[in-house]
């Protein structure tokens, strides 16, 4: 929105002496025509914006406009810094800039390095490690959807590979386990339902909009139903798999037998999704008990020995 835009660019010459016209446009994503047109807009609402013509020249605001800069402590500012700064993958367009740039010009003359230095203490990036399954693009346009309330439409992959069309009203991002999902009523099955953005293909917002509905966000996990649900299991592993298996366990769940073996006590749920974790180590980790888990394993192996040797 132009009012923000024109806030964010109050608050970037406050935080900087001098800066040209194509570095604020391309802070806000704009054309340097528009920076000017704001410009002019600033200037008649009696803000004291100058301008000083060739190399080095840029737009800065007189040093009569002032600005009360005590209204964030040290320790506020610093936290600010370092969620907006996290959410660098989320905000699309100018938002992001806009709100670090008015949080910058709350920032006291002589303390701008120690609460930089704060702020850089903790680095949240949601973005994988690998290139694939970038989801990035589908951020910005569910973001825009829920902006604009407007319907999107979209093919979903489910467990087990059940493939669907879908129609929904969108609801809220949440970004769970390193996962981004996208919380919606879905009107075919009437109901709030929860998507993984990476499932997701053809993604589309509709021009059909949409009167948001009571929504209280997903559902509290219940603990006590994992809790009742999950058992432990023995595992001896290879030290090589060690670090893996330390993001499911806790060290004290670890045994030493010497020569760079180990048996865990570790939490298993019996479902696809733990016995795969279990065949993801390899050979560098063997289920000792209970027996039928042993077991259940043992066939999965078999049956994937039998597609490799077909």
């Amino acid at each position: 929105m132009k009012t923000d835009r024109l806030v964010g660019i109050v608050m970037t010459l406050l935080d900087k002496k001098r800066i040209g016209a194509r570095e604020l446009a391309e802070m806000f994503e704009v054309s340097p025509r528009t920076i000017y047109r704001d410009i002019d807009a600033l200037g008649m609402a009696g803000i004291p914006v100058s301008s000083s013509p060739g190399v080095g020249g840029g737009f800065e605001i007189m040093p009569e406009f002032k600005l009360d800069k005590g209204v964030f402590s040290v320790g506020e500012l610093s936290a600010l810094l370092m969620g907006l700064s996290s959410l660098s993958g989320v905000a699309p367009g100018g938002e992001l800039p806009n709100a670090l740039a008015k949080l910058r010009s709350f920032i006291p003359a002589g303390r701008a390095r120690e609460i930089e230095l704060k702020a850089n203490q903790v680095r949240i990036d949601p973005s994988p490690w690998t290139p694939g399954g970038n989801v990035r693009p589908a951020l910005a346009l569910i973001k825009s959807a829920l902006d604009e309330r407007r319907l999107l439409r979209f093919e979903y992959v489910a467990q087990r590979g059940g493939r669907s069309a879908r129609t929904v009203e969108p609801c809220q991002l949440v970004l769970k386990g390193g996962n981004w999902y996208l919380q919606a009523y879905c009107l075919a099955r009437e109901d709030l339902r929860l998507f993984r953005l990476s499932r997701m293909s053809k993604l589309q917002m509709t021009p059909e909009r949409f009167t948001p509905r009571e929504y209280q966000g997903p559902p509290p996990e219940d603990e006590g139903a994992w809790a009742a649900a999950r058992t432990r299991i023995r595992l001896r592993i290879r030290e090589s798999v060690m670090d893996r298996v330390l993001d499911f366990c806790a060290l004290e769940d670890f045994t030493p037998e010497g020569g760079g073996i180990y048996t865990v006590n570790f939490p298993f749920v019996e479902n696809d999704y733990c016995y795969d974790l279990l065949l993801s180590f390899g050979s560098a980790c063997e289920c000792l008990a209970p027996a039928h888990i042993r077991e259940e394993l043992s066939r999965r192996i078999l049956a994937l020995a039998e597609i490799y040797n077909k």
